[in-house]
């Protein structure tokens, strides 16, 4: 039986667990899907048990994704430059097993405004990510493929987006916080990468109301389903779509890496994870 697993600090907070088995159940498949809390300065003996063979691959999440990138005998060249990586999979050869990692946040990101708003990236010119750390890099990559025009990577302390926007290059632009009302009118998509919405706290004097009828307005925040952000874009008419998806679309790569099978997801899955925020 294949095991896989997703480990963090602290960890059980985490709802990978019932999105994998969910598709374990559906698919008909023997496996296993676990969370186990692995303190920081344990995880380089975690990656022994999987050198080991006791699993077939896994995900991480924090605050263990750079440590992974660093440890990693292979890297995805696609997501290497993001510098963070949030799922391992393993290979045997001639005896030897290799841990390969990758960050599917950027493909769950863009799948997610796919099926929620299709047709989203038509027309992009430009776009705004709001928050520098390391959400914002799998974020501000995805928008780099799509989006026509500059994506404005905008932050309190400025220094930090600018050294995202350097390191990652492309189409990126760093900017204060305080630019958003000037850059509004020319984006088609606003993204918070921060943790702003979570637990009553929202972003202040935010001109929402300076985009275009037309601006999609989506949050990588997730408890609550809709944020403060996301309700004050509703109220105001624009489109928004919220950050559950991208949560349970990152999933498809490694459960399909895993076990064999290319998941689905689906308004059943949706609506299971939906119960428990």
């Amino acid at each position: 039986m294949k095991r896989a697993f997703v480990i963090g600090h602290p960890i059980k907070h985490s709802r990978s667990p019932l999105i994998h088995r969910h598709w374990l159940d559906r698919y008909g498949i023997s496996g296993s899907y676990d969370a186990i809390e692995v303190l920081p300065e344990d995880l380089p003996g975690f990656f022994g048990r999987l050198r080991s063979g006791e699993f077939t691959g896994g995900n991480v999440t924090l605050p263990h994704k750079e440590q992974a990138f660093a440890l990693c005998d292979e890297r995805d060249p696609a997501t290497e430059h993001l510098g963070a990586f949030n799922t391992l999979s393993t290979s045997d050869t001639a005896g030897h097993i290799v841990i390969r990692g990758t960050n599917t946040d950027l493909y769950g990101f863009l799948a997610n405004l796919d099926q929620r708003a299709p047709g989203w990236d038509e027309g992009l010119d430009e776009a705004i990510v709001l928050g520098a750390g390391g959400a914002a890099r799998a974020v501000a990559a995805a928008l780099d493929l799509r989006a026509r025009g500059a994506v404005h990577v905008l932050n309190r302390g400025v220094e930090r987006a600018a050294a995202l926007a350097t390191e990652l290059g492309g189409k990126l632009r760093a900017g204060a916080l305080d630019t958003f009302a000037a850059l509004a009118p020319r984006a088609g998509l606003v993204v918070n990468t921060t943790t702003l919405g979570m637990h009553g706290t929202r972003f202040e004097g935010l001109a929402l109301d300076r985009l275009p009828a037309t601006a999609l307005v989506t949050d990588i925040v997730y408890t609550p389903l809709e944020t403060p952000l996301l309700a004050e874009a509703r109220a105001l008419g624009l489109r928004t779509a919220d950050g559950l998806g991208m949560l349970l679309h990152q999933a498809v790569p490694g459960f399909e890496a895993w076990f064999g099978t290319r998941p689905e997801v689906t308004p059943e899955l949706r609506a299971l994870i939906e119960a428990t925020l």
